[in-house]
């Protein structure tokens, strides 16, 4: 299992914010590009970079220059979301440089918009972005544009879409536990590996240290995109190691 530090960006800022809340920001007094080369001179070798400006306003922001920037460094394979809603939004990412486009509320809303990227760029250009609140009977619904709407849609349902479509990269966050360090919804993960074993599935929310990524590891995810235990150091290099493939 891949470990993937993720960095938030908001006004050129490194910010985290507690379940996709505006209004409850940390901002951290540190630059993306200083990030970026410590997470590549530990062995990182994908960096998740959110563009918050662009996915609270639907489209490219300020922040595209610093994103630009830190995909000509070629140390990271850039994975970047935030305001993708468009052909033109698309292709500018992977012409700034990022290696995977993610696509959060357009993959439930425009499927057949994303279907066409899978199928023109690569399934190795596409990440989905299936953001999950679980109801009270279990069952994972998806959230979409910023996590504001609630969808009916299972997530299941969601990944089912793109079965025939060659889609091979999803991340799955359970914004209840996105920010809050509350530990990983282990359970979550489990099912969606089993239910789609050819998907090569990211965790994201709620790692607290490395026993989390030890266990998400142990239910076979592909992949642990964690941010706000990294940015404020609750997990050493010594302990990330076995999850940073260039340690």
């Amino acid at each position: 299992m891949e470990l993937i530090p993720a960095i938030d960006l908001r006004g050129g800022q490194v910010v985290r914010l507690l379940h996709g809340d505006f209004a409850a920001e940390t901002q951290y007094a540190v630059t993306p590009e200083v990030l970026y080369a410590r997470y590549a001179d530990w062995g990182a070798r994908t960096l998740h970079v959110v563009d918050l400006d662009g996915a609270r306003d639907g489209k490219p922001s300020g922040n595209l220059p610093i994103i630009r920037a830190l995909a000509a460094g070629q140390r990271l394979r850039l994975q970047v979301g935030g305001g993708v809603r468009d052909d033109a939004a698309f292709q500018g990412l992977l012409d700034a440089g990022v290696s995977r486009v993610v696509v959060g509320s357009l993959a439930v809303t425009q499927p057949d918009t994303v279907r066409g990227w899978l199928q023109r760029h690569g399934a190795d250009s596409v990440t989905l972005a299936l953001d999950i609140r679980l109801a009270e009977d279990g069952l994972p619904y998806v959230a979409t544009h910023g996590w504001k709407t609630q969808s009916e849609l299972l997530l299941w349902d969601a990944v089912a879409r793109y079965a025939d479509a060659g889609l091979r990269h999803v991340l799955c966050t359970d914004v209840a536990r996105d920010g809050a360090l509350a530990g990983p919804n282990l359970a979550l993960y489990a099912e969606a590996v089993r239910r789609f074993p050819g998907i090569a599935w990211q965790a994201s929310g709620g790692v607290r240290h490395a026993a989390d990524l030890a266990a998400l590891a142990t239910v076979g995810v592909a992949g642990t995109v964690s941010g706000k235990a990294l940015l404020e150091g609750r997990m050493t290099h010594e302990e990330l190691q076995p999850f940073l493939p260039g340690a």
